[in-house]
């Protein structure tokens, strides 16, 4: 974060652009969600009609209609998968409750085609959201530019158009059209989507931007320096699809192991009609032995056994404010070995505050009275921390004098008069000279600290410096902590902002690995590199910039507040109240989850063990299989559900330590008025 405070007035005509609309695919646009909706509604009116004994011929052809309407897609994928030669689980669940349906279990194979269906219309649900975010990202590049002619005239031009070596005029408040260097002008230009520093940074005559940027209140002379398919915005649309495409395809644990089960349940069914046939048994005991052999072997139980745990989780999770888009993530949650943190907005709370407030001896000033000085003569700016100053001033409730003759120049500050004396604010490089030794030595001090400097003129003379910095969430040194422990390593902060203001929060926080002045790409480089070690990585961030690392991890969770749309999209999962703490507490709830999971898995396959040997060495009569079968899903469904009680969620506290439905506890405030306080 560069110590300067570069500003000026925005214009009184100058509206702010309005937001490029959103690009968002209707859900029931959907083919999988009209299905998926259709068998839900029939399936929720026959249900209350069977269950209250109402003739068959009211409620059999809603279930039939249920068995068409859900089992299309998942019967049809089935049948494609088939001629690939691989046996997919969804026709198994198909051919399953249609086989329970022949047994007279008709609701039960019911259920059974509805929560295949909903599963798989989320999952087209969360892809077309990817999808829209990724394409809406191209918005934050500007449909048209405005290009300056040889002869000193311009033209507005498509930004497609627009080639290397044309020069373009940026006006104040507009997005910077391509990437390219200034050639003449100052201003204060917004890179936040780019490399998510909280500040606007000076741009001058050799400086570097970036298309999609926004200019601040100057106007900026720009030779484009790459074609607009080769900018950074366009890069970091290519690097989420790509980093979404190589990802290797999510799965549950029981589906590392459906191809096997799948195909050894269907020949065992087979086995257990055709050899009791050869042996002359009557075809109907051996098609009804065949039948309660495929209904207890039925994967009904090892499916529930992954499901309600992780769904449950998910439902926790969400009460707690951390929404995980599917059961995948919540089980790769748990997995996570490495953690990668951004530093703006995730680690700290995104926005600049006062924070030390240092009048001079001799100016003759209070703290109170040099906050209310730089005040007034900030109010007519609209620099972030200009609006920071005035917001800490409101805090004190100080009041603040009119500002008269007030002017503004890029990269030095503003000026104004203040109850009859020149106050000035701005940039300690520009506005200090070389005889100020006492002034120099705050500044000094504050940028060894990791703050912003503002420097104070009274009349020409220094009167004061104010501190102001970006500060971390208050739960953020308990999250760091509660992280190391959960994964054994320390996590690594990954940040587009300045090495001395990266190393400055690490410390605050108990960061000890620092990567800083990192564009998208570096952030992607780091996590392949950790990917090819063997690790797990668990990436946080928030803006745009963060999107490929996101979408490059093995999980990718977004903070919600501030988060950018593709942010958003890209992530796994979205801390929606934007508590940092609440990440360590999923990734603990999920591992949770999984051992629940192994436990479950055990005991179907007892069941299964047990009923299978049964219908083998005995006659197991269909009625006791059936019992035996149901028995055993609602056991796993019953133990998977425990993690819906408010004890199963465990957020860290101060020092690492962790509590049931705790939050973290609160940093202390420094009080104003002392050195290093705000």
């Amino acid at each position: 974060m560069p110590p300067v405070l570069d500003q000026r007035a925005a214009p009184a005509a100058a509206a702010p652009r309005p937001a490029p609309p959103r690009r968002r695919t209707r859900v029931l646009a959907l083919p999988e969600a009209r299905w998926a909706l259709a068998a839900l509604v029939l399936f929720l009116v026959a249900l209350p009609l069977d269950l209250l004994g109402a003739p068959a011929w009211l409620w059999a052809p809603l279930y039939a209609a249920v068995y068409v309407t859900g089992g299309w897609e998942p019967g049809r994928e089935g049948v494609r998968a088939l001629g690939h030669r691989t046996l997919d689980v969804d026709l198994l669940m198909v051919v399953a409750a249609l086989g329970a349906a022949a047994l007279g279990q008709v609701l039960d194979g019911a259920l059974l085609i509805v929560i295949f269906a909903t599963s798989g219309a989320l999952e087209a649900v969360a892809t077309a959201r990817t999808a829209d975010s990724v394409r809406g990202l191209l918005d934050l590049a500007p449909a048209t530019a405005t290009r300056l002619l040889p002869g000193g005239s311009e033209e507005t031009v498509p930004a497609e158009e627009l080639k290397a070596g044309d020069v373009i005029l940026v006006r104040p408040g507009e997005r910077v059209g391509a990437d390219g260097r200034v050639v003449d002008g100052a201003s204060d230009v917004d890179q936040a989507t780019v490399t998510g520093e909280p500040l606007p940074v000076v741009k001058e005559a050799g400086d570097e931007v970036f298309a999609g940027t926004v200019n601040g209140t100057g106007a900026l002379r720009v030779r484009v320096e790459r074609d607009p398919a080769d900018s950074v915005i366009a890069r970091i649309v290519r690097m989420v699809e790509e980093a979404s495409g190589t990802k290797a395809p999510t799965q549950l644990f029981i589906e590392k192991v459906e191809q096997r089960y799948s195909i050894g349940m269907v020949v065992a069914t087979l086995a257990v009609f055709a050899i009791p046939m050869a042996f002359g048994s009557a075809p109907e005991s051996a098609l009804l032995r065949a039948m309660t052999f495929m209904i207890v072997a039925s994967p009904c139980a090892v499916v529930l056994s992954t499901m309600p745990p992780l769904l449950s989780a998910i439902a926790n999770a969400g009460r707690h404010g951390v929404l995980a888009k599917s059961a995948v993530v919540m089980e790769r949650l748990g997995q996570v070995d490495a953690v990668a943190l951004d530093k703006t907005g995730t680690l700290t709370e995104g926005t600049p505050r006062v924070t030390d407030i240092r009048p001079l001896d001799g100016s003759g000033l209070t703290g109170d009275a040099l906050l209310a000085l730089a005040a007034a003569a900030e109010r007519p700016s609209e620099h972030p921390l200009a609006r920071a100053v005035v917001d800490a001033a409101r805090e004190h409730r100080l009041p603040l004098a009119e500002a008269l003759d007030f002017a503004s120049a890029p990269g030095r500050g503003v000026s104004a008069g203040v109850d009859g004396h020149v106050v000035q604010v701005g940039s300690p490089a520009r506005l200090l000279t070389p005889a100020a030794g006492p002034a120099s030595e705050v500044v000094a001090e504050l940028e060894d600290a990791g703050r912003t400097a503002v420097l104070v003129l009274c009349d020409g003379a220094p009167a004061g410096v104010i501190g102001l910095a970006d500060r971390p969430r208050p739960d953020a040194a308990a999250t760091v902590a509660a992280l190391t422990a959960l994964t054994g390593r320390s996590p690594v902060l990954l940040t587009g902002d300045n090495a001395r203001a990266a190393k400055h929060l690490a410390g605050q926080v108990g960061i000890t690995d620092v990567r800083a002045g990192l564009l998208p790409q570096d952030k992607v480089a780091a996590v392949r590199q950790w990917d090819s070690e063997g690790r797990r990585v668990l990436v946080i961030g928030d803006g745009v910039n963060d999107a490929p690392a996101l979408a490059a991890a093995h999980t990718g969770i977004a903070m919600g507040e501030a988060g950018s749309d593709l942010a958003l999209e890209t992530a796994d999962a979205v801390v929606v109240r934007d508590e940092l703490a609440a990440v360590p507490a999923a990734v603990s709830l999920s591992r949770t989850a999984r051992r629940l999971v192994v436990q479950n898995l055990v005991i179907a396959g007892v069941f299964i063990a047990t009923l299978v040997a049964c219908d083998l060495v005995a006659s197991l009569p269909l009625p006791l299989g059936v019992a035996g079968h149901e028995g055993s899903t609602v056991i796993v469904g019953l133990n998977g559900l425990r993690l819906l009680r408010e004890a199963a969620w465990r957020t860290p506290v101060r020092g690492g330590a962790t509590r049931a439905g705790a939050p973290a506890a609160p940093t202390a405030l420094r009080k104003p008025g002392r050195p290093g306080a705000r």
